[in-house]
């Protein structure tokens, strides 16, 4: 009897060892889980990729960028009353001197503090409607252009 009970006992102890080393790559440090690193920073810390079909951000109190359209078809935002559409000319002139888009993380700066997508969205977003912009502007330019052009026409 006590043959069998001493056997149960350690085939227990070595499944319940076995049970928790069963994600060698897996660690938890001061209630920080860590995948594929022993030094996880965040409650949540990948050294690898991640494969998945979908990531949902909440944004948490982040202003979604309407506030580019709304400056430029009210005059103003309540969203961000802050903000105003760069002029082309002064865009230009900022991205030969940064050589990077105003308020978008120049390269070193991604490579040392990384990037966080909630936030690179969002300022992606508002670079596409700035650009958006930009564009109606130019077609009412050529338009106008071509207005002009075909009334010089006429009068030859």
């Amino acid at each position: 009897m006590k043959n069998v009970l001493l056997i149960v006992l350690m085939v227990t102890i070595t499944s319940c060892y076995g049970q928790r080393r069963a994600y060698k790559n897996v660690t938890e440090k001061n209630g920080k889980i860590g995948i594929g690193t022993t030094a996880p920073d965040e409650l949540l810390t990948v050294k690898g990729t991640i494969h998945t079909r979908e990531v949902k951000v909440d944004l948490e109190g982040a202003v979604a960028p309407d506030y580019v359209f709304e400056t430029y078809f009210e005059g103003a935002s309540s969203l961000k009353p802050e903000y105003s559409l760069m002029p082309l000319q002064e865009l230009g002139s900022y991205l030969e001197k940064n050589k990077h888009l105003p308020n978008i993380p120049a390269a070193k700066t991604l490579e040392t503090e990384g990037l966080e997508l909630k936030k690179m969205n969002l300022l992606l977003l508002e670079k596409i409607e700035e650009l958006t912009l930009y564009t109606l502007e130019q077609q009412k330019q050529i338009e106008a252009l071509k207005k002009e052009l075909e009334h010089i026409r006429s009068q030859q």
